[in-house]
């Protein structure tokens, strides 16, 4: 994400987070009612941006932004940032006349106690989500022009606040939050009541201002979003009661599960920790099918905040440490309903609340329904397939066979995704990928070039059982031909079992040097080998391709005779697991 602001800041936007007394245009993406949790939605939002400031405003809240920026560009990277999910749906620009005592970074011009102080006698328990707009009845008269003045000089700041985001959202009003209608706000207004039938006056009335906060409030109807104390859990939040209901308790989750036709999940999360719990909580998170790989996330060592879309969910989870327990929530919603999910998500992340219980992790007992497909009953996600390789340089290049990585958005060897092809060859079925980071394999390939001698033992290293089990399994069969069925010189022709998953290790022989490639039992389209029997691409030919790519691989033509143990030993060493995602 860090990467993803900075492409957008190219263009000469201000990048340092400074002072609202300083000038230009803030983007405010949250208000939070407590400290604490403004400082924590802040440490998040640093894991992910570099120019984070948080600011004490009016009415006892804390608001995190983004900034200063000049105006034209911070609204183009509103417009951007929102785009990509990066940010609240109802984030919003603000020119900072209302950011007071900063307690963002901490100790940066004052300090967290500083702005606690600017702001103590003011803070509520819980300050109201929606402040309150004068109703009129529906029946009543028109107010003129003077009366609708006069109704509108009644509304504290909140409340004008609150209108300018309304009209923002209305797509009239694209200029800062500050609750000064100003000529900017005024066309705004004249430019709504243009749109819905009435005299463009510039001055909402009473039943006007009713009118866009209520359809402004529409997209949460029917949602009935109201606290929920989950005391098992220890935690306070905002959730949408009429879509979820609380269903099993597995720690460190307690979940609500959809209760109608609409699939929205809610998971509080709850457990004790410390910094390394957490980082690792963050990485179990990323393995879940109900959070897309794709999305923004970031990771510090007292929260995380993870975003994820596809085609059919968007989810939000965050989590954060304090005082020896590690508390959050995730929001599981349907995609293209990004209007609704992102004022839910604001509205839980404001009101959550850590409470003094925690849900230890024997809470409840194990049963039958474990399983290593599953992280306290939620479903991992499944690599498409799972394929052996051979490692054949320090650097941790591995060479398999194009089979296992055909059709696959991203490629992981040994569990570390962004793999590339660095070479494929459809006729040969040989590939050869890159790590995304340089490895440090436990064994490099040794290829042996001489000449074997048919009905020589042979060991096969791969993954039949995928990543179910870490090390790569050893499956010993005879070398039944040099050549393949059909006398092909390229080929050797083996008496073994193997596995879908075994395709792509490495053959050895008995003293641990690599014969060839285990290429799939279907590398023909309409041929399958009979059982018992299988081939491999001859080592000459991988020796060949990894030199003509600037891989010096190693050759021996020496023979000898290990224990079965040792070859396996060997075999582990250098054999990697290629896994193929979507």
């Amino acid at each position: 994400m860090k990467r993803l602001l900075a492409a957008l800041l190219a263009t000469g936007f201000i990048t340092g987070p400074g002072w609202a007394q300083d000038g230009g245009v803030w983007l405010q993406v949250e208000a939070l009612p407590t400290l604490n949790r403004a400082e924590s939605r802040a440490r998040a939002y640093a894991g992910r941006f570099d120019a984070v400031s948080g600011y004490a405003l009016d009415g006892g809240w804390y608001g995190i932004a983004l900034g200063p920026y000049d105006s034209d560009e911070a609204q183009r990277l509103l417009r951007q940032l929102k785009a990509q999910g990066a940010i609240p749906g109802d984030a919003f620009l603000a020119d900072g006349a209302q950011y007071r005592g900063r307690f963002w970074p901490v100790g940066a011009r004052g300090d967290a106690e500083g702005a606690q102080a600017a702001t103590s006698a003011q803070t509520p328990a819980a300050a109201p989500a929606r402040p309150e707009v004068p109703a009129e009845p529906a029946d009543a008269p028109e107010e003129t022009l003077a009366e609708a003045r006069a109704s509108e000089a009644a509304l504290d700041r909140a409340a004008r606040e609150r209108l300018q985001v309304a009209l923002r959202w209305a797509g009239t009003y694209e200029a800062g939050i500050d609750g000064a209608f100003g000529a900017g706000t005024r066309a705004a207004m004249a430019e709504w009541q243009r749109q819905n039938g009435h005299e463009a006056t510039g001055v909402l009335t009473t039943a006007q201002r009713a009118s866009l906060l209520e359809a402004y409030d529409a997209v949460l109807d029917g949602l009935d979003l109201a606290p929920v104390r989950d005391a098992q859990a220890g935690i306070g939040i905002e959730m949408p009661t009429a879509l979820v209901a609380r269903d099993e308790v597995r720690p460190p989750f307690v979940t609500y599960g959809p209760s109608g036709d609409l699939p929205v999940q809610v998971l509080l999360i709850s457990q004790p920790g410390d910094a390394r719990r957490l980082a690792g909580l963050y990485e179990i998170m990323q393995t879940l099918e109900i959070v897309p790989p794709e999305g923004a996330r970031g990771l510090d060592a007292r929260s995380f905040v993870i975003e994820g879309a596809d085609e059919t969910r968007a989810t939000h989870v965050e989590a954060t440490l304090e005082g020896g327990a590690i508390k959050g929530f995730a929001l599981v919603w349907p995609a293209d309903d990004e209007a609704r999910r992102s004022r839910v998500v604001s509205r839980m992340a404001a009101s959550f609340e850590s409470l003094p219980e925690v849900l230890e992790p024997g809470a409840v007992p194990a049963d039958e329904a474990q399983s290593v497909d599953l992280v306290s009953g939620l479903q991992v996600r499944r690599p498409l397939r799972e394929r052996a390789g051979v490692f054949v340089d320090e650097a941790g290049s591995v060479a398999t066979t194009v089979e296992a990585i055909a059709e696959c958005g991203d490629i992981a060897i040994d569990g570390m995704r962004g793999a590339t092809v660095v070479m494929q060859d459809a006729g040969s079925g040989l590939a050869l990928l890159r790590p995304a980071s340089p490895l440090a394999p436990r064994g490099v390939a040794t290829f042996q070039t001489g000449v074997p001698r048919i009905d020589d033992k042979i060991a096969v290293a791969g993954f039949p059982y995928g990543g179910a089990i870490s090390v790569a399994a050893t499956t010993f069969g005879r070398l039944a031909d040099i050549r393949g069925p059909g006398g092909e010189k390229d080929l050797k022709r083996l008496a073994l079992s193997a596995q879908p998953g075994d395709a792509g290790g490495p053959v050895l022989d008995m003293g641990g040097a690599v014969l060839g490639l285990l290429l799939p039992g279907d590398r023909q389209e309409g041929r399958m080998l009979p059982p018992g029997v299988a081939l491999a691409l001859e080592s000459e030919a991988v020796v060949a391709a990894l030199e003509a790519e600037g891989i010096a691989p190693r050759r021996t033509e020496a023979r000898s005779e290990g224990t079965v143990q040792a070859v396996a030993r060997r075999a582990g060493e250098m054999t990697a697991l290629v896994s193929c995602w979507e």
